[in-house]
């Protein structure tokens, strides 16, 4: 049976993942009416204040369904006031009324659902911000939900938004310093730290985006590219690595090794992070503890052992 020492993670050579700068808060714009899109008075580029009409599409169909749900509304009140006097004078019945105020109930839900949706024929910015994009041109049909601009919130940091396999997420931690590096941006790299990671991967690429946060400069810019290199040196908190042979059971995260426990074996169940090269990343273990490598097959958990000098043993050999 051999052993080894548990060692402490010295990090990962250098990860580098390539990504895009964005603002934290970037929204699409978009009517909840669809029409004839009369006018989009702003660019990309241009600077909108929260409130600011920045596109207006052709009110006369809106309009008209406001008017139409207001005649409705109106006819109902006529109906129930009529019957409620002939009601007084014994000539309909007391269902006859429940069905009219059941009546005005709906038309004035639908005249209040007009009169919404007829507020929507002016796009207003909800916040403050610059425009990224636009998605649509004065003259088009839009459809109601139909992006038609996209800004970007300026009170809301720029971060750079990375794809990290997840092989590599056990490299990465919230408040971990990074060093970015774009290439618009001549000098040094600039200080960024890790302010959140993805939950879930992507389905069609496995990864996990992380967001990097960047410190606020007037020449960095929302879709700029760059890169993000993850501090290492010092490796992550609480990742350990040994040997690859020391473990004798994976299954996705969880993984099992023998550890000697004074003068016994203990099967210890562990986080399995991967293998990196010829070591096995893990947490659940303390640096300086001794791990069965080779001979696993020969020992069981709570068996007793005694370690040999191995230069002792070797003599004896000869």
């Amino acid at each position: 049976m051999e052993t080894a020492i548990v060692e402490p993670d010295g990090g990962a050579s250098g990860l580098v993942v390539f990504g895009t700068l964005e603002r934290q808060r970037e929204m699409d714009l978009a009517f909840r009416v669809g029409g004839v899109m009369t006018a989009l008075a702003v660019d990309i580029g241009d600077v909108v204040s929260a409130g600011e009409v920045v596109a207006r599409i052709d009110p006369s169909a809106v309009n008209a369904r406001v008017t139409q749900a207001e005649a409705d509304l109106e006819r109902t009140q006529r109906d129930l006031r009529r019957d409620e006097a002939l009601f007084a004078d014994g000539f309909v019945s007391s269902q006859r009324i429940e069905d009219r105020r059941s009546a005005l109930k709906a038309a004035q839900a639908a005249y209040d659902a007009a009169a919404f949706d007829g507020r929507w024929s002016r796009l207003v910015a909800p916040t403050g911000g610059v425009v990224l994009e636009r998605l649509a041109q004065a003259g088009e049909v839009v459809q109601p939900g139909q992006a038609v601009i996209r800004i970007a919130d300026l009170s809301s940091p720029l971060v750079l938004r990375v794809p990290v396999a997840d092989r590599d997420l056990a490299q990465v931690s919230p408040g971990q310093a990074v060093r970015a590096v774009v290439d618009a941006i001549p000098g040094p790299p600039l200080p960024g730290k890790v302010v959140r990671i993805g939950q879930g991967a992507d389905p069609r690429t496995g990864t996990v985006t992380v967001e990097v946060e960047l410190p606020g400069r007037t020449d960095l810019r929302s879709g700029l590219t760059g890169k993000a290199i993850f501090a290492s040196g010092g490796g992550v908190q609480g990742v350990v690595r040994v040997p690859s042979e020391a473990v004798i059971e994976a299954r996705g995260e969880e993984a099992f090794v023998f550890r000697l426990k004074g003068d016994r074996i203990a099967r210890t169940q562990v986080v399995f992070l991967g293998f990196d090269g010829d070591s096995a990343r893990m947490r659940g273990l303390s640096p300086g503890e001794r791990v069965v490598t080779a001979g696993g097959g020969f020992v069981s958990d709570g068996q007793k052992v005694r370690i040999a000098d191995a230069r002792a043993l070797s003599g004896a050999l000869r």
